[in-house]
């Protein structure tokens, strides 16, 4: 099974569907096909192994993937908000290739041998193949789909997902055909994140029509959804808080919206209890799930949403902020740190296994022997198998040989009325080896000290913050990822200063 076989079915099964782009205007399975074979002549002419992507969402990007994948080349969608010396390492690495680019793009590029860029007007240009186009079948083995790390720790890595492991992803949670005619998705999140890419794939296999934001404001989301009829669409953390805050400002109601799905990042949980208040026609569902797995691996239902956060059980509650229960064909455990499977309520790293989870670089493989990926995420899952994720190991604060997990102390934190944000990180310090500090936005004057008694209050001594800091603003990539990194380097270097 391969991402050619998945097209391919999808279009026998609906080929005068719209599938791309607006309601009316819209590409059809059929039309895509056409411009999918007319790009495999013009991509089949170079001596390429591989496509690189440079740009905003459109049609161009499906286009592009499934005729790389019909030619048996692997598609690696790049950063177009990096530097432009970033952004020239990441297009050398990616040689030989062909470079599709946005017109505007196109100049950020260096010339880079084995490397030939094409403009994406020239690519939308190209005319509709009217016969065969040269194609190559691609053994599921071979990998399908390049996704190069946000690299906050040094240069990114190139995950490698495999036809195999998308196509396990697909058919295990996509029915054929199974969306409605009348459904349509809106993917704003960027192509060169897992999200991106699989909503794609997942759409166009299902049959749901795919409308492409650019780049994402709350307002221009929210008039997407309005003006295309939008019934489902995923946000990350970042971006259904600002949607939500500008639905209460103007009074706003999305009629046609009956699904959202929201991952990459850790939700606050008075985020997604805002919005349960602000659309309870909507149903709501956490996706937890890595680039290395092909997306999601565990998902909190919308029954679970609901039943949350209408529960009055502390045990029930609690699960609003956690990201459900794993999918039925993967296999996923909490282990401890000799890699032994630890019990409910017990705090360790998460471990997944399954045909979709990839765990391979370029050059390096994590997966281990027996198909077991060591995720990096601490966790834990209750009586009931309920994932509830931590973050990134790397982040955990250890103080005087106490792990603290910063999201445990960002969720008290940010129940206070006078925080609009926060992040919680560890400090060098002297006795303790590392002290706990709070960078805090606030959204209307508060003392340090309040904020510390209301920590203190709700948490053991250990965990309150020693250090509170007031930041205008917290420093988050472009798919909403707080880059914890970047503030611990930051403060690390200078005294911290309230």
């Amino acid at each position: 099974m391969n991402l050619s076989l998945l097209l391919e079915m999808a279009l026998e099964a609906m080929p005068e569907r719209r599938v791309l782009g607006g309601a009316r205007d819209g590409l059809s399975y059929a039309a895509l096909d056409a411009r999918v074979r007319a790009a495999q002549v013009k991509l089949a002419q170079t001596p390429a192994e591989r496509t690189a992507y440079l740009g905003l969402n459109s049609p161009s990007l499906a286009v592009a993937l499934y005729a790389s994948a019909r030619l048996g080349r692997a598609f690696a969608p790049l950063n177009y908000r990096l530097t432009d010396a970033e952004l020239a390492r990441l297009v050398a690495r990616t040689a030989p290739a062909v470079l599709i680019a946005d017109d505007d793009m196109a100049a950020r590029v260096p010339a880079v041998e084995g490397v030939t860029v094409m403009t994406r007007s020239a690519f939308d240009a190209l005319p509709d193949c009217q016969g065969e186009a040269p194609s190559v079948w691609a053994d599921e083995s071979d990998v399908a789909i390049l996704l190069f790390t946000s690299g906050t720790t040094g240069e990114p890595k190139a995950a490698t997902l495999r036809h195999s492991n998308l196509a396990s992803y697909v058919i295990s949670t996509v029915e054929l055909a199974g969306s409605d005619p009348d459904e349509a998705a809106l993917v704003s999140v960027p192509p060169y994140h897992i999200a991106g890419m699989s909503g794609l794939i997942t759409g166009l296999y299902g049959g749901r029509r795919i409308v492409h934001l650019p780049a994402f404001t709350a307002e221009a989301w929210i008039e997407a959804v309005q003006r295309e009829g939008v019934t489902h669409a995923m946000v990350v953390p970042t971006m259904l808080q600002r949607i939500i805050d500008e639905l209460e400002a103007k009074d706003l109601h999305l009629q046609t919206l009956r699904h959202l799905s929201y991952g990459g990042g850790r939700m606050p949980t008075t985020v997604i209890e805002r919005a349960l208040r602000r659309m309870p026609h909507v149903d709501f569902v956490n996706a937890y799930g890595l680039t290395e797995t092909s997306s999601t691996v565990s998902v909190l239902t919308p029954d679970d949403h609901r039943a949350a956060f209408h529960s009055e059980d502390p045990l029930v509650r609690r699960r609003i902020g956690s990201v459900g229960r794993p999918l039925p064909h993967l296999e996923l455990e909490v282990r401890g740190p000799q890699g032994e499977t630890l019990g409910a309520g017990e705090a360790g790293e998460i471990w997944v296994r399954g045909d979709q989870v990839a765990g391979e670089y370029v050059g390096r493989k994590v997966l281990r022997d027996d198909g077991w990926f060591p995720t990096n995420d601490g966790g834990w899952m209750d009586e009931e198998g309920y994932l509830f994720v931590e973050g990134r190991l790397d982040d955990v604060i250890v103080r005087g040989g106490e792990n603290i997990s910063p999201g445990e102390v960002e969720d008290v934190l940010r129940a206070h009325p006078a925080v609009a944000d926060v992040a919680v990180l560890g400090l060098p310090d002297e006795q303790w080896g590392e002290k706990v500090a709070a960078v805090v936005v606030a959204r209307q004057p508060v003392a340090e000290a309040e904020l510390r008694n209301w920590a203190r209050e709700r948490l053991r001594s250990t965990k309150t913050p020693e250090v509170v800091i007031f930041r205008t603003a917290l420093p988050y990539n472009d798919t909403g990822k707080l880059l914890r990194r970047v503030l611990k380097t930051e403060l690390s270097a200078a005294p911290a200063t309230a």
